[in-house]
This record gives C-alpha cells, structure tokens and sequence, in this order.
C-alpha cells in the first residue's frame, strides 16, 4: 500500500526485549529488560529504530551477566561469587527498587519519558533513542510509585497517581499534577504537586494501581480488591527472596470502591460506590452528563488478580494448554458505570441513573453507599477488549463515540477492534497467524469527524512465508488495511507508546 502523504512524526512504543541474562531467566512477561522502539514517517516512507533502555537495572545486568534487580515476577539472588556471609547480609540491604521502564512513554514539557510504575522514570531522546538520565520522583513529590498512564492535557499539564503514606502512616493515593513548561523554561517535574488524596480502605494494604479515570471536572479513582501486602513487601522481599507478584493478595469480600474528586479544587466527594468485584487495568473514558459521572472501563470479572495467568511458562505453553489456563482466569468486559454525583437521602432504595441511554443502574442503599451496576458494552467468552485507546486529544474526558482495542483470544492478541460505545457494533482487522499490539489513533489534519484518521499498530506474523514483523497502517473508519511496513527482524511485544507529531 501506499502511506498517507500527511502522516509525519514517530511512533514510540516500549517493551520487554530481553527475558535472559547470561544463563538466569525472567519468569514474568512484565520483567524483560526495556526496549524502545520507533517507527519514523516522512515523506510518504517509514524507518524502524531500536534501542534498549539504558536502565541501572539493564546496565547492571549486563555487566554481571546475571539478573542483579528483583524485577515483577523474578527475584535477584545475592552475586553467587561473594561469601556466604556477604550473600547472607545482602539479604538485610533493604528494598532495591527496580528502574526497568517497559511499560510506556509519556511527554512532560518538551522531554520524554519512559517508565513503569515505580517512583523511577527514565528521560530518553525521541529521535536518537539514548537514555538521557535516571529521575526520582520520590524527591519532588510523596509518592511511591505512580502509573504508567498519567492523563495529558492539551496544554502539556500531567495528571498521575499512585499511593503514599498518608496520616497516621497509613496508606492512601495522591494525585500529581506537572504544569506545562513555563516561560522560564525549568523541568517541569521541579514544579509537581499533590492535588488530590484518596483514602485507602485499607490502611496497610493499598490496591494494585494501572490507571484512573479523569473528566473535564472530576478525578476517577476504582479501588480494586487486588492487594498489595505491604508486610510481605517490607519483610520478605529480604528475608526470603520475595518478588513483587509474591506480594499481591486478593481480598475475597470488598468489590470495588470507586472516590471521585474535583480536579480543579481537589475536594474529595465523600460518596461511597460500591460494586462488585473485578479486576481494572485500563480506563478508556471517563466524562460527565447533566450531573452524572460515566466511565466505561476494561474488567477481569472477580477478585482474583489476572497478572497471575500471564508467566512466561503459561504463556509459552501449546495452544490448548493456552485456552485451557484461559478459561480458569477472570473473564473480560468492557463495562459502562454511571455515578451520580447529587445524591438526596430521600431517594433511599431508588435507581438515581434517569440519563435515558443506558441501561447502567445507580441505587442509594440505606446503609448511604450507592450501589452501582453496570451496562456491558462489548463481552465474548475468553474475548477481550483491551489496551484501548480513543481520539485522546479531542475527545478525552468528553463526550464520544468510538474506542478502539486490542483483541485477546484466550490471552493471545490477534485482532484489532473498533467498538462503538453507542450502538456497541464493532469493525474487526484479523490475519491467520498475525499478532497486533495496542493500536494508535493518528486523527487526520483536517479531520471533521471522530474517527477521521489512521490506526497504527505493530504486528508479528511468524508464519513461513512473512517477514517476522510489520507496521499496520489502518483506517480508523473501518478497520481496512491501507499499508503495511514490513521489517526483516524479529520485533518482541509491546505493550504501550504514543505518536510524536513532527
């Protein structure tokens, strides 16, 4: 096919791009060490780089040609050439957090980071690919560690979150804001704030956190049942040779507890929904109608944390082993919440939901707490809608219509979807043998509609007779192939990136 003339800019995705150090392996998909990746347009041509992240937990490994930092699912154990008594008080060092940035890439003023979702991001050039330097968050900001899907504004300000001791040293969740570059032209991560808090439900086990929602007023936050033992994260990891999966818990009997918040002011809205359990990973929208809150989310049905499906000895096994494990896990939804945000105790026992489209129910309980359930907008056995994504720049925090994810079959990715939220019909793009990743929306300069634009998205085909990798290049109204860029290299899987504009 034949690239689009006004396509020009990059599109930068990381990942996993090596799970073995000299003869120790990674166990979890999430603990490959980072690789970047870019696929350049100009004029009508398209250029693939690569790069590894020059993490301290990459450098350090090849170095000692072993795994030296305790990465997701995979411990570090003490240098084998020292004695046993400096293994042993290696042991007692204390936590080493882990820098290995293969989740996403964001901008925050006119830098680049890459990141994962500890207090650690690394700045990296976007157009030579080098890794700039190392950044603790911890040293602006109360954080622990935030997510890798912090929420950007037009304007360049960024919205992320992650939890914090707060009073009492129990745990909450704050939420930073970064301002947008400034005439003076200093680091805007010099300039972050804590904007919101969050209580936690639990004061000494705060949930897993991958992202939250945000609106054009309000700040979502969906406190799942997937937690994180902290006296396991504290103790063992030293005493004996935890990793962070060991540290995960899932509590049985708390659902889910959703706080919302003003964005601008800060204030916490002290309403308690409730609803059952479920696993979140990924928001794809969140906006407001005439008094009510909409989220539509991406779930794993049930309280069991979906992480635990995804070691490479799963994933690695024959298909039927595949879809055998599958069908034991969490199924997938994508599900549509409303919360109503004026709440009267006389409306005690009432559905509060009266927005006429949707079949998504709000009912105040006499205990105060808001039950809600939801509307499912797209649901198939062992067939998710994941990695979503939306015309983010124009539509984020509004009012929309299409979504567009990544298909997984049984956990495998081998399809691209287009969903219409609305009318909940969908557009397909699939291959025999061909394994797409997170698609990228790329809106049209003159675009007049929502989905006037292309999607992008790496892909793998290892069948005989292919080129190991390529670039789809799609149309968003349909989900047609209009070209593809085929690489002579094996490109191992991403999980997110975004499009740098030239």
């Amino acid at each position: 096919g034949r690239l689009p003339l006004w396509l020009s800019g990059s599109l930068l995705r990381c990942g996993p791009g090596l799970f073995e150090v000299g003869s120790e392996q990674y166990y979890h998909l999430f603990d490959g060490q980072a690789l970047l990746h870019k696929f350049e347009f100009k004029e009508g041509h398209v250029t693939y780089h690569r790069r590894f992240v020059k993490t301290d937990a990459y450098v350090r490994a090849m170095t000692e040609k072993r795994i030296v930092i305790t990465e997701f699912g995979t411990f570090a154990y003490p240098d084998p050439c020292k004695n046993i008594f400096s293994r042993f008080f290696s042991y007692f060092k204390g936590l080493e957090v882990t820098d290995n940035a293969l989740v996403n890439i964001y901008p925050v003023g006119e830098d680049f980071y890459a990141c994962t979702e500890t207090n650690y991001i690394t700045k990296v050039d976007p157009e030579t690919l080098e890794t700039v330097k190392k950044v603790d968050l911890c040293k602006y900001i109360s954080i622990n560690g935030v997510t890798a899907h912090p929420h950007i504004e037009n304007d360049g300000t960024v919205f992320n979150m992650g939890n914090c001791f707060g009073k009492n040293f129990s745990l909450a969740y704050n939420v930073v804001r970064i301002p947008p570059l400034q005439a003076d032209k200093e680091d805007p991560i010099t300039k972050c704030k804590v904007v919101v808090q969050f209580p936690c439900s639990d004061r000494f086990k705060p949930s897993y956190v991958h992202s939250f929602g945000m609106s054009s007023n309000y700040l979502l936050f969906v406190e799942q049942p997937v937690k994180i033992n902290l006296y396991k994260f504290l103790s063992s990891w030293s005493i004996w040779g935890a990793n962070y999966m060991d540290c995960f818990e899932s509590h049985e009997t708390m659902g889910v507890w959703m706080h919302v918040a003003e964005k601008h002011t800060g204030e916490y809205l002290n309403i308690k929904y409730r609803t059952s359990a479920f696993n979140i990973f990924h928001h794809i929208n969140t906006y407001e109608d005439n008094g009510f809150l909409i989220t539509d989310v991406c779930c794993w049905k049930g309280f069991e944390f979906i992480y635990n499906y995804l070691y490479l000895a799963n994933l690695r096994e024959n298909w039927e082993e595949v879809k055998r494990l599958a069908e034991k896990a969490p199924q997938p939804e994508v599900r549509r919440y409303i919360l109503p945000l004026d709440i009267q105790k006389n409306d005690a026992g009432k559905n509060l939901v009266t927005l006429p489209y949707t079949t998504a129910t709000a009912t105040l309980r006499s205990d105060g707490t808001i039950w809600l359930e939801p509307e499912v907008l797209f649901s198939g056995p062992r067939q998710a809608f994941e990695f979503p994504q939306i015309n983010y720049r124009e539509y984020s925090g509004k009012d929309y219509k299409y979504a567009y994810g990544l298909g997984l079959n049984n956990f495998i990715p081998d399809r691209l979807v287009k969903l219409n939220v609305k009318s909940k019909e969908t557009w397909v793009w699939q291959e025999p043998n061909t394994y797409p990743s997170e698609p990228i929306f790329v809106p049209t300069p003159d675009a007049l509609e929502e989905d006037d634009g292309v999607i992008l998205s790496m892909a793998i085909s290892p069948a005989v007779g292919h080129k190991p990798s390529c670039l789809l290049i799609l149309d968003a109204k349909d989900m047609s192939e209009i070209a593809r860029a085929e690489v002579d290299t094996i490109i191992p899987v991403t999980f997110h990136g975004m499009f740098k504009k030239a």
